[in-house]
């Protein structure tokens, strides 16, 4: 059964999309997370071109409908292991540092 209710199209999807697309961008995080740990209260200021270019990266995949449709697939697969087992996968989780 691949019907999916609201909760699942509009939460959890797309925490697995924000979760996957800051690993993908991992780089990209790193970068603006050091800048803004390195200049303090200036960071708005010092880390724009930082902060650009993860936000077009976050969004290039955000916006991707293949990248929707394989965190669809893999929140599916997911499902199915958890009715079949009863046993719920931990997800990974990144440091949220964005």
């Amino acid at each position: 059964n691949s019907k999916l209710r609201h909760v699942e199209k509009d939460v959890l999807i797309p925490q697995i999309m924000r979760d996957r697309a800051k690993e993908l961008c991992s780089d990209k995080v790193q970068a603006f997370t050091k800048c803004c740990q390195e200049t303090g209260v200036l960071m708005v200021v010092k880390c724009r071109q930082e902060n650009t270019a993860l936000k077009d990266c976050l969004v290039g995949y955000y916006s991707d409908p293949s990248f929707y449709e394989e965190c669809k697939a893999e929140y599916l697969k997911q499902r199915e292991e958890y009715r079949a087992t009863g046993i719920k996968k931990k997800r990974q989780r990144f440091p949220s540092n964005v």
